[in-house]
């Protein structure tokens, strides 16, 4: 006969209250139990002393015959100290990445890792060579001013285009 330390639901539609039960694993969550060791209220306030209600002496003695806590019992009961809390992963097993996926992002780890040696060795040569770029910065606005004139010009230009083009369809819609 194996024996789990369950939740047993009772109370009202959308008004939970569980029984904190020992029972048999092939009974039904709210038939027969063989001792009910405590109460669970999630309805009541976390720091309330009613939110659980629970027979420490009786949990350890079933424990001790061989009967396993369901995982919501672990983490109740891993408050008060009668069990180890449980290892909950952030990632389930189902959705966690194949072996071929891992290998995968291995190999890649390993390609990019030379590239980005060079990178930082591009930048600390582009450090040491800081007083150069320098003078090539105060360059640069010269030649945009120069670049920034032509643009000006085609921009008058083209509204006297539109102006012309405009002027046709004027005379068409007058004959």
């Amino acid at each position: 006969m194996a024996l789990k330390i369950r939740l047993s639901r009772g109370g009202a539609k959308k008004k939970p209250f569980y029984r904190i039960v020992v029972a048999e694993t092939t009974s039904p969550r709210d038939g027969k139990f063989v001792e009910k060791i405590g109460s669970y209220n999630p309805m009541v306030d976390h720091d309330n002393k009613e939110r659980l209600v629970i027979d420490a002496e009786r949990v350890k003695y079933w424990i001790s015959k061989g009967a396993k806590p369901t995982l919501r019992v672990i983490k109740l009961i891993s408050k008060d100290g009668l069990a180890d809390k449980p290892i909950i992963n952030e990632q389930p097993k189902k959705s966690a990445p194949g072996k071929k996926r891992l290998e995968r992002e291995a190999e890649k780890t390993k390609t990019e890792a030379p590239a980005e040696e060079a990178k930082t060795e591009a930048l600390a040569e582009e450090a040491k060579n800081e007083a150069p770029a320098e003078e090539t910065k105060t360059e640069a606005p010269v030649e945009e001013a120069k670049s920034e004139a032509p643009a000006e010009e085609t921009k008058t230009e083209a509204p006297a285009e539109e102006a012309k083009s405009e002027a046709p369809a004027e005379e068409e819609k007058k004959s």
